[in-house]
C-alpha cells in the first residue's frame, strides 16, 4: 500500500497508548464535502502522499466508531483499530469521487470489512466463518438475540430458532451450530482446575508465557518508532516522483510495473527502473549519514 505512512508515528499508533491515540485523532479536522472532493481528485491525479494523508487522518474517527461496534467479542480495541486503519487505506486508493459519494461512505464498507476479518480470525481458534451466510450469521445472531432479551444461555426455543433463521435467512440447524459455537468461545481459561488449594488455581495458571517482558516490549517499541522516523525522515530527500514510483514498485501490496509507470509518467522502462534503484540509494545514503 502506498500510503502506509507517516500518520503510524508514536503519536498516532492504537497499540502505544489507546488513550492518547483517541485523543491524539480529536486533532484532525473533518473535512467538508467540497475540501473532500477536491483532495480527492488531486491525489487521483498525482498520487501525492500528502494528500492521502489529509484524506485518511480527517477519518480516523470514523474507524473508531466502526469499532466500538465489535466491543463484544472481546478483542483489544487497539487491534481491532489498526485493522480498521487499514481499510481505511484500501479504501483511499480506490475512492472515485467523480461518482458522487462521499469518502465515509464508501471507506465505511472497507473499514467494516477489515474489522469483520479480523474479528472471525482472532474470536476462535477453530476456522468459523468461511461462507457468506455464515459470516452473516456471526455478526448478527448476538444482535437479534439481544432484541429478544435472549442474553443467557439457556437453550432456544424450536420456535425461537426458526424465527431467528427465517430473518437472518439462513437453516435452523446453521443457528443451532453457531449459537453454541458463540456461547462456548473456545472454552474458558479461568476454570478452576484446583479446588484443594486456598484460592483455587485457574487454567490460566499453568499456561506458559512467551510473550516478551516488559522490558523487551519497551525496547522493540523504541527501536520500531526510531526506524520509523528515520524512514520518514529520510523521504523528504526524494522528490514527488521518486517518492510515487518508490512506493509503488515496493511498498504497495501489489506493486506496479515498470511498463504502466513508464507509460504513467511518459518514459522509459528503464528510466523507472533507474529512479526507483536510485530513491532507494537516497534513503540508505540519507539515514546512514
Amino acid at each position: 500500500m502506498d500510503n502506509k505512512i507517516s500518520f503510524e508515528t508514536e503519536d498516532f499508533s492504537p497499540d502505544i497508548n489507546l488513550s492518547k491515540y483517541l485523543q491524539n485523532i480529536r486533532r484532525f479536522p473533518i473535512l467538508s464535502p467540497e475540501e473532500e472532493y477536491k483532495l480527492a481528485s488531486e491525489y487521483i491525479r498525482t498520487r501525492d502522499v500528502k494528500l492521502s494523508y489529509k484524506l485518511i487522518t480527517s477519518h480516523l474517527r470514523l474507524v473508531v466508531k466502526v469499532v466500538s461496534k465489535f466491543k463484544g467479542y472481546g478483542l483489544p480495541m487497539s487491534e481491532m483499530i489498526s485493522e480498521g486503519n487499514i481499510g481505511l487505506l484500501y479504501a483511499i486508493d480506490k475512492f472515485d469521487p467523480n461518482k458522487g459519494f462521499r469518502f465515509s461512505t464508501y471507506a465505511l464498507w472497507w473499514i467494516k470489512a477489515s474489522v469483520q476479518k479480523y474479528v472471525l480470525n482472532s474470536w476462535s481458534l477453530v476456522k468459523i466463518g468461511t461462507t457468506a451466510a455464515q459470516k452473516k450469521l456471526f455478526f448478527n445472531l448476538r444482535k437479534v438475540k439481544n432484541r429478544l432479551n435472549l442474553n443467557d444461555d439457556r437453550e432456544l426455543s424450536q420456535d425461537v430458532l426458526k424465527n431467528i433463521a427465517n430473518s437472518l435467512d439462513v437453516s435452523v440447524q446453521d443457528v443451532t451450530d453457531m449459537n453454541m459455537r458463540l456461547k462456548s468461545h473456545d472454552g474458558s481459561l479461568n476454570i478452576i482446575v484446583d479446588s484443594d488449594s486456598e484460592n483455587g488455581n485457574e487454567l490460566l495458571d499453568f499456561i506458559a508465557d512467551g510473550k516478551p517482558n516488559q522490558e523487551e516490549i519497551f525496547l522493540h517499541s523504541e527501536i520500531m518508532t526510531q526506524r520509523r522516523k528515520l524512514f520518514n525522515k529520510a523521504l523528504c530527500c526524494l522528490n514527488p516522483r521518486e517518492k510515487d514510483i518508490l512506493f509503488k514498485r515496493r511498498m504497495m501490496e501489489k506493486s506496479i510495473t515498470l511498463d504502466d509507470l513508464s507509460k504513467y509518467y511518459a518514459i522509459s522502462k528503464e528510466r523507472v527502473r533507474q529512479i526507483e534503484l536510485n530513491s532507494i540509494r537516497k534513503i540508505k545514503n540519507n539515514i546512514m549519514q
